[in-house]
């Protein structure tokens, strides 16, 4: 994203939507392409597609709904902004999923709406993300956290199973706790990103889990004293 960019009829904000449902999707780009400074460049009614036509049109913003027939919005964040890592991304969903909510947090997006939601909002929405700015509010983005790291069921005791991470797979752990993706945990650490999804996937089913978000609540209980530079300056 670029930091408090101005966007004009002659340099409009190119937005790309994802959504299952044609109705929502027309509804969408009526209501975005109404506005002079705003031009829907594309939509994509599942993950496959998406993932094919969204890198190719180049969007500024892309307004993705978090559940999908064949997958869901989450992924499709975390893969665009690993093929596009200035692209902002707006989650729209009918559900207030704090799960949902947390793996978009996980993947980088730059807010998450309800599609209960006006459509004045809506607009200034897009507008906020792709100025550079975020539509998460920090206190609840917090509160979030601390839920999940409390909860027993999401955050399991770790030392068993961190104690079989290898010190690169602890490395890639505390970038995933920061919400990067897999191309800017590579260029990070120096690595392909095929590398670090090689990474990613042994280190999950290490910990025996899934998600990404399982695994980032889990950045709180690495000991310090193995990264006494990066972690304790990534953990705060």
């Amino acid at each position: 994203m670029s930091e408090g960019r101005t966007f004009t009829e002659q340099e409009p904000i190119r937005v790309f939507l994802l959504d299952d449902h044609e109705v929502v999707r027309r509804g969408l780009s009526d209501l975005l392409d109404a506005e002079p400074d705003i031009s829907v460049v594309g939509d994509a009614e599942n993950v496959e597609n998406a993932l094919v036509r969204g890198p190719a049109l180049r969007p500024h913003v892309a307004v993705l709904d978090v559940r999908l027939p064949d997958g869901d919005g989450i992924r499709v964040c975390r893969e665009l902004r690993s093929r596009m890592p200035g692209l902002a991304v707006l989650m729209l969903t009918s559900f207030d999923d704090e799960d949902a909510l947390l793996d978009a947090i996980m993947a980088g997006a730059s807010g998450y709406v309800l599609k209960q939601i006006k459509g004045a909002d809506l607009v200034s929405a897009v507008r906020t993300v792709a100025s550079g700015q975020s539509m998460l509010d920090p206190e609840t983005t917090a509160r979030l956290m601390r839920t999940l790291r409390a909860d027993p069921a999401d955050s399991p005791s770790a030392p068993p199973e961190l104690a079989r991470l290898t010190p690169r797979e602890r490395e890639i752990l505390t970038l995933i706790g920061e919400g990067l993706t897999n191309r800017e945990i590579g260029k990070s650490l120096y690595l392909s990103e095929k590398t670090v999804k090689n990474h990613i996937s042994r280190l999950l089913s290490k910990l025996g889990v899934q998600r990404r978000v399982q695994a980032a609540v889990m950045v709180s209980q690495l000991d310090r004293s193995d990264h006494p530079a990066s972690v304790a300056r990534r953990l705060g």
